[in-house]
């Protein structure tokens, strides 16, 4: 499961995984441009006359049911829980699949890094100087209840979600200068100098709120009344922490754009919450729910035979993973006095053994993750080349010497659990920091011993949190782990109120001003923000805003790779695993298209219901 800082972390709002055609038009300013999609360094894939995406099933059927578990995370949402359906702000816990209920100018093809095409919006007219767009939008887009969508409401939900929006979604978006309606079909936005290339592409794909629907509401405020939209889908029956389901809308203002043939297929979308995993797979079990992706290598391993399987009525497969690997560790808090020191932070991370705890405890099936950028040309390696020292020679004292050699990565353990070599280098490494041990007990410089905790919600860290807590043990510092409820574990995560703390974030392949949420100095103290580990250092700020500026793909890889290796020497995580494929299992009732989207599965966007399927199955 994943949340976190990435592109699609930030705009899961848009519920539409489609593109829509865009009609050009005469260009109103001198050297603008008009284009019927966007990308970062203006490649598209897809012309303006396309009928369809080619990884869609443009014949599939229309109907039945698709129910899961919510796997990944945005704005204020939990995996198990929910108090309210509004996730784009602070407040609460978001439901799952309210994204679906709403649209946004543009959408993201998932078989491109990072193109968007029309969706409410036709076209988009660009400024010689980059810094105003101007989008004509569809007149015939509508909200659920009939009234139309209008340039005056895609303004107000700019304004609103910078102002008041979730702080993942607000710092991101701040040098959005201004939204400005003029008229019903023109939509201007004016950024400011300076702004971050892939900015306007952010903006492009928030969802699109009703201004009238909002006319003396509190948009922070916590609500069960469903928010009105214009998406495919609305909200249908819930219950608090439980369930939550969406009814697809027969009249979806978009159904028939060549965008969505072939999607948003399910007449109803339903996502069960449950406390615990293990209670979660037993449900799936016994049908509770259709869909599963499988997370828990234990599970997936040992628990797969179970009458259902074995009668062929449930189906379970791996799918290779094409996309970027999802970032996954245990971040230190340095906000922290114990955590102050990279060497104090290395010397715990020694303590892991993770070749040991994958073969014991994960039956194998992961690989160790070692940069930021995992599974991408964007992961540095080696040493630096020319064109990273040209960026990185001009910060020489003001980063750790190591940075100008080979990519740091963890020491590989003897796979014994308790690698002696690796645990005296870590006491090595304490006393280079000035630490003391007395009694038993490591103490910093001042005296105040190393104690700390982990901070999780659920019991499956056990088997892997323990033998480290042990192996720390050894060396002096003490270590407990503790697990909280949902609510409590959102709330002290928001405020920073945690020692170490899991963090999995998905990958991106063409990472932009989302990477300062989480890694930038500006981040670091507002509650709420990615920027779990607390960074705040000049020259990762220095290399965020040369990502964010890039002007082609090989200038942002090696701005990528530069900021890799600063991260890397930081040791701001214990970097955990990844694994190159999908896991999946699905009560045998489904179609997908028989090609994947190469940045991810399209699931349930893509699939649909097989009514011939489910009946052999007894459940049609």
């Amino acid at each position: 499961m994943s949340t976190g800082a990435t592109r699609r972390g930030v705009v899961l709002g848009s519920g539409a995984l489609a593109l829509a055609t865009a009609l050009p038009r005469p260009s109103r300013a001198e050297g603008a441009r008009t284009a019927h999609g966007l990308s970062s360094f203006g490649e598209l894939k897809y012309g303006p006359d396309f009928h369809n995406f080619d990884y869609v099933n443009p014949m599939a059927p229309k109907g039945g049911r698709f129910s899961t578990q919510l796997v990944q995370t945005f704005g204020n949402q939990a995996f198990d829980t929910f108090d309210t359906l509004n996730p784009y702000v602070f407040r609460g816990n978001g439901a799952a699949g309210i994204n679906f209920t709403f649209d946004s100018l543009m959408v993201r093809a998932l078989d491109e890094p990072d193109a968007l095409y029309g969706l409410v919006a036709r076209a988009v007219e660009i400024s010689a100087d980059g810094l105003t767009y101007r989008f004509t939008l569809r007149p015939q887009a509508h909200f659920h209840d009939g009234s139309r969508l209008t340039a005056r409401d895609v303004a107000f939900s700019l304004n609103i979600l910078k102002e008041k929006g979730h702080p993942t979604i607000s710092q991101v978006i701040r040098d959005l200068a201004e939204a400005t309606p003029e008229g019903d079909e023109t939509l201007v936005l004016r950024f400011a100098a300076g702004r971050s290339r892939d900015l306007p592409l952010i903006v492009a794909q928030l969802p699109i709120f009703s201004a009238q629907f909002f006319e003396g509401r509190d948009f922070e405020a916590q609500t069960l009344k469903p928010l009105l939209g214009s998406g495919p889908y609305q909200v249908g029956r819930i219950d608090i922490g439980r369930f939550i389901e969406l009814e697809r809308v027969p009249d979806y203002w978009a159904a028939d754009l060549p965008v969505m043939v072939g999607q948003n297929n399910f007449d109803q979308l339903r996502y069960e919450y449950f406390r615990d995993r293990q209670v979660a797979f037993e449900a799936f079990k016994g049908g509770a729910y259709s869909y599963r992706q499988e997370f828990t290598s234990r599970i997936w391993a040992t628990g797969y035979d179970f009458p259902a399987l074995r009668e062929g009525r449930v189906k379970r497969e791996t799918l290779p993973d094409a996309s970027p690997s999802a970032i996954q560790g245990w971040f230190f808090n340095t906000r922290r006095e114990m955590f102050k020191d990279a060497r104090i932070r290395e010397a715990i991370g020694l303590c892991f053994d993770f070749p040991w705890t994958n073969r014991t405890a994960m039956f194998g099936a992961y690989s160790r993750t070692v940069s930021f950028f995992q599974k991408t040309d964007l992961m540095a390696t080696g040493k630096p080349s020319a064109e990273e020292l040209a960026l990185l020679e001009p910060f020489s004292g003001k980063v750790p010497a190591e940075v100008f050699g080979e990519a740091w990565t963890p020491p590989v353990p003897d796979g014994s659990g308790q690698d002696r070599a690796l645990l005296a280098r870590a006491v090595a490494l304490l006393k280079e920091a000035g630490c003391t041990r007395e009694g038993g007990v490591v103490r910093l410089p001042g005296g105040q011993p190393i104690e700390f905790e982990f901070l999780d919600t659920d019991s499956v860290w056990e088997p892997i949190v323990q033998p480290f807590i042990r192996n720390l043990g050894l060396i002096g510092i003490k270590a407990r782990q503790r697990a909280v409820d949902a609510a409590q574990y959102q709330a002290r995560v928001r405020d920073f109120d945690f020692d170490i703390v899991v963090r999995n974030s998905s990958g991106d392949a063409t990472p932009g001003p989302e990477l300062r949420e989480a890694y930038g100095a500006r981040s670091a103290t507002i509650q709420g923000s990615n920027n779990l580990a607390g960074i705040a250092d000049p020259v990762v700020d220095a290399l965020l805003d040369r990502i964010a500026g890039a002007e082609s793909r090989a200038s942002l890889t090696i701005a990528c790779r530069a900021l890799d290796r600063v991260l890397r020497v930081g040791r701001y995580w214990i970097p955990m695993w990844y694994s190159p494929e999908y896991r999946i299992a699905a009560w045998d009732m489904f179609g997908r298209p028989a090609t994947l989207p190469t940045y991810g599965l399209g699931v349930p966007a893509l699939w649909w219901y097989d009514a011939d399927k489910a009946r052999r199955i007894g459940r049609g």
